[in-house]
């Protein structure tokens, strides 16, 4: 008797799951929106839960009907016959999905159609059966849409993805049956067929392969599975399913003895190439394989691959797995590989990432979408024979494609060799190599010893969004290969302009912490959690300055963050240091700076607001560093600091701090800031931001303003001081 049935799949699978199941037997088969529904007899039903690779569930239909209401979804349920699906010992669950006609949640929805069912059984066996969320011996599938509802038994019992050959896999797996989707869109079975040999150079935990030879070995997807929903059914018929059992293990053995091909699979990771044995094992296949630790670099055609086959792969594409400066390496190396091979070899990628699809630089065949849990993708298919070699095409993948992106190679050399020499005169492995040079490439690329930390700006508005993202992938690729640091080591920000303290506010929580040189001190940057790094490369002359004052003073280093001037005072020897600011984040920062430098107990970590810790205070210092941010939020005081605004109150308070014959250093990056002319006449002001531009910020002079603020001598007045508002007599220096 035909009866029908639903089978849920992935979004984008419909069409591979209608022709899949149709071979298996579906009956009436139609397309839905992630399902392919149709009729068929139960030894269908069986067969569709051990051979389907592609759907993720078969749903035996017991009732369906319009509901208009909470009371009518009860109704419905109630009277469907349970106790011909559920003895009175076993326990179920209900998945409920969809909401409407008074089922605002899927709880609710789901409460309503137990309660019927329990009700139900109640009734007619006088038992109450128990739920059992977690591992329940039927499974009931509710279906509200558009008023009508759906009730189905769950004859999988659980996603049919779940194999029960993969209990280890890598960091970022694609599922069964999308693997099986992709292997279905690119031919495999027919492939497999005419003899030809299959490749995954990145094969993670093994799962395309191990699904790749149970196509070609005709092994059923299912048959090491231990659990079906149908076991506990009251119309499971026993004997049909162990005729099909043995059905499917004579078919393995058949399909194993005839299997002509060869299958190989690489990975860099060992770890997880362990873990592709083990599934391989589970499956009794170790022997049908040929795995090997192998880098993506060192993957190219062999005579041994033979003179046609397919490469399959589901590299990583940046929504889970891998940096994307590390990924633009991949997608470039695999499509210049693929050039390697005879001219009857394919290729079949899967990818959520048009951009990164574009870095193979090949001819697509066709084009499928389809989706990995919630992210959408695109599976390219390729053939060799349609490749064709362009003028100046190369296959080294590190060579660049187009004039501009030769153009900023040849800058990055240039700027690389006269920027090694400068950092090692200044004394240092922490230092900028590129800044917006070329408008066509915005960012700003930081050395920071056998790292690089790449800034992504705004590009102009004249360039294309697409473009300016080609740009960033071509400069992605280029950086690690010409400044020799392995694409593991960048770290790729987008940087906006910030407001208030945006820029202190966390942007990873990985706690990996680098240290760079910097001089005589050791400095600690973290290039992934927060937007800055840590250490604020263009004060580097301005802390150097520090260093060589500092001998025998008291040094107050106001708005501190992670304190490396105040290092650079207590190595340079001053007598104590004082470092104050309001982050409790940064003053633990400053602190491991101090621990590693082995620096002692003279030098104290305040955490308060600045502006009233200098008003409550009296303690003198010798050489103070004062380097506010441009706004800033004080919480206690309820208030917004603003420099522009504020620096007349912040310098006189500096100014009341320092001790006779002392230096304030005033510091900030507003580039639009003045120095208001009233303490440019009351103390002697030096503008000296030109003197504290190293070599590596040459070409953003106005990357902040300094000046070195003195107090002027008492014999030094000028002639036309007049009185100040507050009662004071200005003073300046007479030139």
């Amino acid at each position: 008797m035909q009866h029908p049935l639903v089978l849920p799949c992935a979004k984008g699978s419909e069409q591979v799951l209608l022709q899949e199941a149709e071979t298996l037997g579906l009956q009436n088969a139609r397309l839905g929106v992630a399902v392919v529904s149709g009729t068929g007899d139960l030894e269908t039903a069986y067969r569709l839960c051990l051979w389907s690779r592609v759907a993720s569930r078969v749903l035996w239909i017991v009732a369906e009907g319009e509901v208009a209401n909470p009371d009518d979804i009860y109704a419905l349920a109630r009277a469907v016959p349970w106790d011909e699906h559920l003895s009175a010992d076993s326990t179920f669950a209900v998945n409920f999905n969809g909401i409407g006609q008074g089922i605002r949640n899927t709880q609710f929805g789901a409460l309503k159609v137990k309660d019927a069912i329990a009700d139900h059984l109640r009734d007619t066996l006088h038992r109450r059966p128990d739920v059992d969320a977690k591992n329940p011996d039927i499974s009931i599938d509710a279906h509200l849409r558009k008023g009508r509802l759906t009730l189905a038994l769950d004859l999988a019992g659980g996603s049919l993805h779940q194999r029960g050959y993969r209990l280890a896999h890598g960091a970022a797996p694609i599922k069964e049956h999308l693997a099986a989707t992709l292997l279905y869109r690119a031919g495999w079975p027919q492939l497999a067929v005419d003899g030809y040999n299959l490749i995954d150079p990145l094969c993670g935990s093994g799962t395309l392969l191990l699904e790749a030879l149970l196509m070609a070995a005709d092994i059923a997807p299912a048959l090491t599975r231990q659990h079906f929903g149908f076991s506990h059914w009251q119309s499971h018929k026993p004997a049909v399913w162990r005729r099909l059992l043995e059905e499917a293990r004579e078919r393995r053995e058949a399909g194993l003895s005839r299997l002509d091909l060869k299958i190989w699979g690489y990975d860099h990771d060992g770890a997880t190439l362990a873990s592709a044995r083990d599934n391989a094992a589970r499956l009794d296949l170790a022997h049908c394989l040929h795995l090997e630790r192998r880098d993506l670099a060192h993957f190219t055609a062999q005579p041994g691959y033979g003179a046609r086959g397919l490469i399959i792969t589901n590299p990583p594409y940046g929504e889970r797995l891998g940096t994307l400066s590390e990924l633009v390496g991949t997608y470039d190396a695999l499509g210049a590989v693929f050039k390697t091979f005879p001219t009857d070899w394919q290729m079949a990628i899967i990818s959520s990432n048009p951009d990164l699809l574009k870095r193979l630089r090949l001819q697509r065949h066709k084009t499928y979408q389809a989706y990995n849990g919630g992210i959408e993708t695109q599976i390219a298919l390729y053939l060799r024979s349609e490749q064709h070699e362009g003028e100046g095409e190369t296959h080294d993948p590190g060579a660049p494609v187009d004039e501009q992106a030769r153009m900023l190679a040849n800058r990055l050399r240039k700027n690389r060799r006269a920027a090694v020499k400068a950092a090692a005169a200044a004394d240092t492995d922490a230092y900028r190599v590129y800044d917006q040079d070329m408008p066509e490439y915005a960012v700003a690329v930081d050395i920071y010893g056998d790292h690089v930390h790449v800034q992504e700006y705004a590009p102009p508005k004249t360039v294309a969004p697409e473009k300016a993202r080609k740009r960033l992938l071509d400069a992605l690729h280029l950086i690690p290969q010409i400044l020799e640091i392995p694409a593991a080591n960048l770290v790729l920000k987008t940087r906006e302009r910030q407001r208030g303290s945006a820029q202190y506010q966390k942007q990873a929580a990985r706690g990996e912490y680098l240290t760079v040189r910097e001089g005589a001190a050791k400095l600690l940057v973290n290039l992934h959690d927060y937007l800055d790094t840590g250490l604020f490369l263009d004060h580097r002359p301005l802390r150097r300055r520090i260093h060589e004052e500092a001998q025998g003073k008291r040094f107050l280093n106001l708005f501190c963050y992670t304190a490396s001037a105040s290092v650079q005072a207590a190595l340079g020897g001053a007598a104590h240091t004082t470092s104050v600011d309001l982050s409790q984040t940064y003053l633990d920062w400053a602190h491991r700076n101090f621990d590693a430098n082995e620096l002692d107990s003279r030098h104290r970590l305040i955490k308060a607001d600045v502006m009233a810790w200098l008003q409550e205070g009296e303690a003198q210092y010798d050489l103070i560093l004062c380097d506010p941010p441009t706004f800033s939020n004080t919480k206690k005081e309820q208030r917004v600091f603003d420099v522009q605004r504020d620096h007349v109150a912040l310098i006189e308070r500096c100014m009341n701090r320092l001790a006779p014959g002392g230096t304030l250093y005033f510091s900030n990056n507003y580039r639009g800031f003045k120095l208001d002319p009233a303490i440019s006449a009351r103390y002697h002001c030096e503008d000296i931001s030109a003197a504290t531009i190293d070599f590596d910020y040459v070409r953003r002079p106005n990357i902040h303003h300094a000046w070195k603020i003195t107090a002027l001598p008492a014999c030094f007045v000028d002639t036309n001081a007049h009185w100040l508002q507050s009662g004071e007599v200005e003073q300046q220096v007479v030139d």
